[in-house]
C-alpha cells in the first residue's frame, strides 16, 4: 500500500479525527478481527513488529492481520481503562458529601479575599 493510499483512506473515513463518541468497544473489534484471522486458517501469525513479522512480504495478508490482532489488544486495554475510569468517577461521586465540600470551598475563597484585601 502506498503512502498516498494511506493518506486518502484517512481522508475518506475520518481516521485521526475525533468522532462524536470516542468510546471503544472491544467486542466489535474482536468480531471483525476474528473474521480476518479465519481467512488465514492455520497459517502462522507472528506478533506485529517482531523479526518474523518484519520478514513477511508486504503483500502477505498475515502482515496486516497481525496488525489487526495487535489493534484488538489495544482496543481491549482502552475499553478496560474506560470502564475503570467510569467506576472510579461513580465511586468518587457516591463517596463524597458534595454539600460540605462546596461549603469548604466557599469558606476558603472568603478567607483568600480577606487576605488579599489586607
Amino acid at each position: 500500500m502506498t503512502d498516498k493510499k494511506i493518506v486518502d483512506a484517512r481522508a475518506d473515513n475520518g481516521a485521526g479525527t475525533p468522532a462524536s463518541s470516542q468510546e471503544v468497544s472491544w467486542w466489535a473489534v474482536h468480531q471483525f478481527v476474528s473474521a480476518l484471522v479465519h481467512q488465514v486458517k492455520n497459517a502462522t501469525l507472528p506478533w506485529a513488529g517482531t523479526p518474523a513479522w518484519r520478514d513477511l512480504d508486504d503483500d502477505d495478508p498475515r502482515k496486516l492481520i497481525a496488525l489487526a490482532v495487535a489493534g484488538e489488544h489495544w482496543a481491549l486495554r482502552v475499553e478496560i481503562g474506560q470502564e475503570r475510569r467510569a467506576q472510579a468517577a461513580e465511586d468518587v461521586w457516591a463517596g463524597a458529601d458534595w454539600s460540605a465540600e462546596s461549603q469548604k470551598m466557599l469558606r476558603r475563597r472568603g478567607i483568600d479575599e480577606i487576605r488579599k484585601a489586607s
